[in-house]
């Protein structure tokens, strides 16, 4: 039976990112639990799972293709969450395996609370501000995770654990500078607010039946000089 202490130096960051890429993420980043200070309560990693350290934020990309159209793009997205859900699956359960625990966030999963009349699904975690203190991109004024070499083309799932990894640090660069695009491209105004995203109106152009998304609108995501990376 192999000793803890065998166990913890064969479990280190770099073969918990190679779980990731071998189960399918093109990209994979570490963020310590402690540094999540600034969620909102219920929504923190130890709020999920009380053990959690460590973060792993997987990210899958989508084809540019898909943005011609919101019907093949609604269809890429549906396929995307299934992915990347698949993904953490795949990567908690190596670390399972390796006697410590985890617990997959999946990219469709979450809370469906009571929100602007109707019920809506919010993360267990924001996965987006988590991708950004693993290093994994910078969100932009369109409120979406941007990654200097796949754009804001990525979908994400994480895992969290109980093994104390090595965090990455945060990406530095800047994309949005004095660009307003997205801003101006918005046809409901959700982004006008640097500070806070405006769900409610960002609402009006998805639909959910059955607990399911059709999306109607993406240009804050199309318009974005940074769409397909640098």
């Amino acid at each position: 039976m192999k000793s803890k202490n065998k166990i913890l130096t064969m479990l280190s960051s770099e073969v918990v990112k190679e779980y990731g890429l071998m189960a399918g993420a093109c990209i994979v980043g570490i963020a310590a639990s402690k540094d999540f200070s600034s969620a909102p309560n219920g929504f923190k990693p130890t709020d999920v799972m009380e053990e959690c350290l460590s973060v792993i934020v997987l990210g899958a990309s989508f084809p540019q293709e898909v943005l011609g159209d919101t019907t093949v793009y609604t269809a890429s997205r549906n396929e995307m969450l299934t992915k990347v859900t698949g993904i953490a699956k795949e990567v908690a359960k190596q670390i399972k395996k390796e006697g410590f625990k985890a617990k997959e966030i999946s990219g469709s999963g979450g809370k469906w609370l009571e929100s602007n009349g109707k019920k809506e699904q919010f993360g267990y975690i924001s996965l987006k501000h988590a991708a950004e203190l693993a290093g994994l991109g910078v969100i932009g004024k369109n409120y979406l995770l941007t990654n200097s070499k796949y754009g804001n083309l990525l979908w994400l799932s994480a895992v969290l654990t109980d093994v104390d990894l090595i965090p990455d640090k945060k990406v530095q660069y800047e994309i949005c500078e004095k660009c307003n695009k997205c801003i101006k491209a918005c046809p409901s105004g959700a982004l006008n607010d640097f500070a806070v995203f405006d769900r409610k109106k960002c609402s009006k152009y998805y639909t959910i039946e059955n607990k399911q998304f059709e999306i109607k609108c993406y240009s804050c995501c199309k318009v974005c000089p940074y769409c397909f990376g640098k």
